[in-house]
């Protein structure tokens, strides 16, 4: 993995945000957070962005779009559909861990009510997302 990467949080909870973006400064200085409060807005920005993110975290429950609505529309998208998707959620059901799955979602994180070891969990669930990508 290269050092420098820009990542994108999409979720409607502002104290979340702010927890991943902790854990990712402390993961690396160097990362880089792009933000959305929905799947809708995330759309809109990464649409017109000149740099894509190398991975979205993405929450399942948020309002306008949802996480399963927007990872539909990502795949989609011939520019967007390549960026690997987290899904970064408070459900460990495994309808919603099955269901993203199908939806093209390259891991399935569940929201840990411990933030201290979050930046770790970040970092391996990158690393997973990206094992999962590499041609067999």
């Amino acid at each position: 993995m290269k050092n420098q990467k820009i990542l994108m949080i999409v979720d409607d909870d502002k104290d979340d945000r702010f927890f991943f973006r902790s854990a990712i400064r402390k993961n690396n200085p160097s990362y880089e957070c792009i933000e959305a409060e929905n799947g809708d807005d995330a759309l809109k920005l990464l649409r017109k962005a000149k740099l894509l993110p190398d991975f979205i975290f993405l929450d399942l429950n948020m309002p306008k779009m949802d996480g399963r609505e927007c990872l539909e529309e990502l795949k989609k998208d011939k520019k967007l559909k390549k960026i690997p998707v987290i899904i970064y959620s408070t459900s460990d059901y495994e309808v919603d861990i099955n269901l993203s799955e199908e939806l093209g979602a390259d891991y399935f994180l569940t929201k840990l009510f411990d933030i201290y070891p979050l930046p770790e969990e970040l970092t391996e669930a990158m690393k997973k997302a990206e094992e999962k990508r590499k041609p067999q």
